[in-house]
């Protein structure tokens, strides 16, 4: 066996031509980053594309899932009818349908293709008696609905009170025969209501729903675009209970051009950058040829050492010339493992044993080893024995040339591995029927450890419920501590730590942040698992409840919703009863007055106090009218607002009061201060407040008004104080801000501000407070929540 390279030629031409040498570098750098950059473009499609695949499969789940739930009403309508075909309770049915699910128009029941019984009567007179099977435009969908015994969703088409709809027919068959259909009118923009649709970035992508018309076979779309788009430029997806189509058009196809064209430049700077180098690099032959020389005084030195190693080795080596790929030197091990002996090898190359399913990864890395892409390489592979025996081998080959020299021979390392990958594959097989069956399971199955509480099994559930990959979960140490809400955190991990140590199966409820940042209800089933008398793991199953809690939330907020608003109608008619009556009172005395009077002077008197009642009144309506208008608007249109010009504009306007009473009045309020409230309100707030400092400011010093805004357990407060003649909180506190309550003599005042601007603050979903001391000031503090 002849291991020792030849000697150095001192004419190589690499070295002789170093020009020659940087142009063919220059030249293969080009190929190589411009088959990078060709492969990070693919890339970049192939993603972008994926992206788009991913959003439209969620509108199409999210549609599919809305068609099931009509089916669910469909099928429930059609249990209304009796043996005899007769329909029993429709109108009751048909009610308790669309207040179950407020996104259904109308429910019909159509026996023999008639529509005869239509669930809101009002407004859907003209449909009563239309023959459905009869009537070219409507009968193709339905014998559709017939013919597949499934429910099938006409249209859309236009609708008499205005828009498109879908009518989903359900056939009904009773004592195995044709009874009619069972119908479901919906919207179209009912149906496309959806969070997946509106989160579509418009700027980027446009979504289109079409349909091949029934009757003229031409495709319909039916969603309104002022720009036109290519079709060829988007992912579609096919929604067969309607024949409906669903496009996600890219609106930007060539973005990523241009991006790629900057990389490609830098590319061929990059290729000439390195010709350049090479260049400079072979301009010192004599440097280049000692450190050769050295290289092969050192592979000389250790011939003998290998030659022992060789022969010796409990692994199979090999010696393969690279240009015929027949083995020139094979170790006794080698031999054993194939079965061949030491002359019969030598007639032999290595695709002869290779199993044919590996011959061509095996040439694909030969290649790369020829071409200096790489100087070794290892990979798992197949041999055929001499005897016809499989035998799976984990092969290592080196490259015996140096770098720029033409291939000659190179070196393989060969370790049996038979037993490994069948052990391997019953391995892998056992996990497959394993996961198979867990992710089965409508939850997610995990294990982790019982001290660090990080996981070693999550099922693949856990990214249709979280987001999250498996792999990311288990790589990742306390990806679930890490990831449980804030406010969940706490609690969830004390009580986890606090029910293992005693020992106990625990069943829980906490809040996640899946990965698009949404807030996900989980119910944590855990088991512990003890051995040796300790709690070595836990395993669980946890259940998305987000829904259920949803429910409970709403029925939470309905609840307190009514029951604010009949606490405001208690007191708003006790507001009205008392105040009313007080003015009724009055005018039916002055009515009495005036027809007892005995003289016109009398008569006029009692006029004029009729006037002034009635005036009185008036004011009292207009009040009861504001009051009615805030506790009543439910859905108050709010924006950023920014405070300081809010507050110098309420200045603005009572710059005539503030200049007559010669207040002073200091802000602090900083510039960029932005609040998320109803410009109306913050207006009315902010006058009403600072109205009142002035109005009540102490006459025996120096009027002041201190106005501030700050940050309070995570609340936003404004501050307005004075030190005007203050309020006897003791006297008063209770009904500071009720309606008509005085706390002064002032002739201006009328005892309504403060109730409007609690109000007011309250229809934010705030609150007030007040501190004051007689003679001494006033503080209110607004909480913006």
């Amino acid at each position: 066996m002849k291991l020792t390279p030849p000697p150095l030629n001192h004419y190589n031409w690499f070295l002789i031509k170093p020009k020659l040498t940087g142009a063919l570098v220059f030249l293969l750098s080009c190929i190589i980053l411009s088959l990078i950059v060709s492969q990070q473009y693919q890339i970049a499609r192939k993603a972008k594309n994926d992206v788009m695949h991913a959003t439209l499969q969620a509108i199409h789940k999210s549609i599919d899932q809305s068609l099931k739930d009509y089916y669910v009403d469909a099928l429930t309508l059609s249990l209304s009818i009796n043996d005899s075909g007769i329909p029993e309770n429709f109108e009751t049915v048909g009610k308790q349908i669309l207040d179950t699910n407020p996104n259904i128009d109308a429910v019909q029941l159509v026996p023999n293709g008639i529509i005869k019984y239509t669930y809101p009567a009002k407004g859907n007179e003209a449909a009563k008696g239309f023959d459905i099977l009869n009537n070219k435009r409507t009968r193709i969908e339905a014998l559709r609905a017939i013919e597949t015994r499934k429910m099938y969703f006409a249209g859309p088409f236009e609708l008499t009170q205005g828009g498109l709809g879908i009518l989903g027919r359900l056939a009904i068959y009773k004592n195995n025969q044709f009874w009619g259909f069972s119908a479901i009118l919906i919207r179209l923009n009912t149906l496309l209501d959806k969070p997946e649709i509106e989160k579509i970035n418009s700027s980027k992508y446009h979504f289109q729903f079409s349909k091949i018309n029934p009757i003229t076979q031409k495709e319909v779309f039916f969603l309104e675009s002022k720009e036109k788009f290519d079709l060829e430029n988007s992912v579609t997806s096919i929604i067969p209970d309607g024949d409906w189509k669903l496009y996600l058009i890219d609106k930007r196809p060539n973005e990523l051009i241009f991006p790629f064209v900057i990389r490609a430049l830098l590319s061929l700077f990059l290729a000439a950058l390195i010709g350049f180098l090479t260049t400079s690099f072979f301009k010192k032959p004599a440097e280049l040829e000692i450190l050769l020389q050295k290289q092969s005084d050192k592979l000389l030195k250790n011939e003998i050492k290998f030659k022992s190693i060789f022969d010796q080795a409990a692994v199979g080596i090999t010696y393969v010339d690279s240009n015929t790929g027949k083995f020139s030197e094979v170790n006794k091990r080698f031999c054993e493992l194939t079965g061949y002996t030491f002359e019969e090898s030598k007639e032999m190359d290595f695709k002869s044993i290779t199993h044919p399913d590996d011959i061509e990864t095996s040439l694909f890395y030969i290649k790369k080893l020829y071409n200096d892409e790489i100087r070794e390489f290892t990979m798992e592979k197949r041999y055929i024995s001499k005897y016809g025996k499989t035998i799976w081998v984990n092969i290592t080959v080196s490259s015996l040339w140096k770098t720029g020299e033409t291939p000659s021979n190179h070196i393989v390392i060969i370790e049996d591995i038979t037993k490994r990958k069948k052990t391997d594959q019953i391995i892998i097989d056992s996990q497959k029927r394993i996961e198979s069956l867990i992710n089965t399971v409508d939850g997610i199955v995990w294990e982790c450890d019982a001290k660090t509480l990080e996981f070693n099994f999550i099922s693949k559930k856990v990214e249709a419920i979280l987001g999250y990959t498996s792999e990311e979960w288990i790589n990742t140490p306390n990806f679930w501590i890490n990831h449980i809400f804030h406010e969940d955190k706490g609690f969830t991990t004390k009580y986890c730590q606090e029910q293992t140590a005693r020992k106990l199966n625990h069943d829980f409820e906490y809040r996640m942040v899946a990965k698009d940042g949404s807030i996900v209800w989980l119910r944590d089933i855990v088991n512990v698992i003890i051995e040796n008398g300790e709690a070595k793991s836990l395993r669980g199953i946890m259940i998305d409840v987000t829904k259920t809690k949803e429910i409970e939330k709403e029925l939470n907020n309905s609840f307190n919703l009514v029951s604010e608003q009949n606490k405001r109608l208690l007191n708003f008619s006790y507001i009205v009863s008392h105040n009313l009556r007080s003015h009724t009172s009055n005018i039916s005395s002055i009515v009495d007055l005036i027809d007892s009077a005995e003289s016109e002077e009398e008569k006029e008197e009692m006029i004029q106090l009729l006037k002034s009642v009635s005036d009185s009144l008036n004011e009292t309506m207009l009040n009861l009218n504001e009051i009615v208008n805030i506790q009543t608007n439910i859905d108050l249109v709010t924006q950023d607002l920014n405070l300081k010009q809010y507050l110098d504009n309420t200045l603005t306007i009572l710059s005539d009061q503030i200049e007559l009473k010669g207040v002073t009045v200091v802000s602090s309020i900083d510039h960029n201060i932005e609040v998320n409230y109803n410009p109306a309100y913050l207006e009315s707030i902010l006058y009403n407040l600072i109205s009142n400092a002035i109005r009540y400011s102490h006459h025996e010093r120096h009027p002041v008004i201190n106005i501030d805004c700050f940050i309070e357990n995570d609340k936003t407060i404004l501050q307005i104080s004075d030190n005007g003649i203050g309020i006897d909180l003791d006297k008063n506190g209770k009904k500071i801000f009720g309606m008509y309550k005085k706390f002064s003599t002032h002739k201006d005042s009328r005892g309504i501000g403060l109730f409007i601007t609690k109000n007011q603050i309250d229809a934010m979903g705030g609150s007030i407070t007040v501190e004051s001391e007689p003679n001494l000031g006033t503080t209110f503090k607004v909480f913006i929540s």
